[in-house]
């Protein structure tokens, strides 16, 4: 080969044989280049290098244990430095393939990418609602003795955090077309749907099993109210169960843990600051100082059950929410990992 010879590695088989290399005259080879992007850029380059007497060779070879080459204008500088009898300069399949991206892939780029940001707000979203909870609901939580509750809001932001970090991964994954990134992104993406799958089918399973055939939830809520109305309500240093309490009455429209007759046990109502009350005035239908002196129906909440069953409710219904919700995310996510399949077996191994 003379001078200037080139090894460009096309996939064109109807023009060569597997594992055979053959000259093209110039005029030739330069015809078949302009057909890509690529070839169109050796020829710019070759006449800014000044280099005389290019040829093309055309070879078809599957694998080449040779470093991957990206520019065209490279490969013409190495060409011009070399300047040997027979050197040539590799370009591989691979990296003609990124010039040249194919409908599907980019088609998987753009479904991967809304997914992740689909995904990336429903983290938010998760996020967002453990935040509300411990913000607007911790006068509830205030009222419970356990510590579950606020936990399962803490989970809450912290699986939301987790969500939205791996959404932005993805993005980056996607965009950036590194198959180690997109590897990492599944791999994550996998274990938030197992712990999602779990989380959701625990919280059916202990619904389904527990209520309502077993107490632990509604006995703890029981004396854990009690408790707390009798005990601490309009005590000092106890303001935000007093808060909370009044809160509780007043939005699930409900008076004492388990009726209005448990507020005779309270150490405020037998005091003489309770001013001759005989519940708070949170009971009263229309609050109104001192309207407590009065427990007529007519005048204050008497549900059956107390406020005890208004708050199980509130708990159980958001309860099945969040695994209905956990759920949904966790089927949504199965197409995710899909497209993630799909872009990594259509991206080629990237160059080191």
């Amino acid at each position: 080969m003379s001078e200037g010879v080139v090894l460009l590695l096309l996939g064109n088989k109807a023009d060569m044989t597997e594992g055979i290399e053959r000259e093209v005259p110039m005029r030739e080879g330069w015809q078949l280049a302009e057909a890509d992007p690529l070839g169109q850029q050796m020829q710019q380059q070759q006449q800014m290098l000044q280099l005389d007497k290019p040829r093309v060779v055309l070879h078809q070879q599957q694998k080449i244990n040779q470093p991957q080459v990206n520019s065209a204008f490279y490969l013409l500088q190495l060409l011009k430095r070399e300047k040997v009898s027979g050197s040539t300069i590799r370009h591989s399949m691979g990296a003609y393939d990124e010039k040249k991206e194919t409908c599907g892939t980019i088609c998987l780029k753009y479904l991967l990418f809304t997914f992740n940001f689909l995904f990336w707000l429903a983290g938010g979203a998760v996020m967002a609602v453990g935040i509300w909870t411990l913000v607007e609901k911790s006068d509830y939580i205030s009222l419970l003795s356990s510590s579950t509750y606020a936990a399962s809001a803490y989970i809450l932001v912290l699986a939301g955090t987790i969500v939205m970090v791996t959404g932005v991964l993805g993005c980056c994954a996607t965009f950036k077309e590194q198959r180690n990134l997109l590897r990492v992104y599944f791999v994550l993406l996998l274990c938030i749907f197992l712990l999602e799958i779990l989380a959701g089918v625990l919280a059916y399973i202990y619904y389904q099993q527990c209520f309502p055939f077993c107490h632990e939830l509604n006995e703890e809520l029981k004396q854990n109210l009690k408790d707390t109305m009798t005990e601490k309500y309009k005590q000092p240093g106890e303001e935000h169960v007093t808060r909370a309490v009044d809160k509780l009455q007043q939005e699930f429209k409900c008076c004492g843990s388990n009726s209005s007759s448990d507020w005779v046990e309270s150490k405020w109502l037998k005091s003489a600051e309770s001013d001759q009350r005989v519940v708070p005035d949170s009971c009263c239908k229309t609050p109104t100082l001192l309207c407590g002196r009065r427990d007529h129906p007519s005048n204050i909440y008497k549900v059956e059950g107390g406020c005890i069953t208004k708050l199980e409710n509130f708990i159980l219904e958001h309860l099945k929410i969040i695994g209905a919700v956990g759920i949904g995310i966790a089927c949504v996510q199965i197409v995710g990992m899909v497209f993630t399949c799909c872009l990594y077996r259509n991206l080629k191994a990237e160059p080191y």
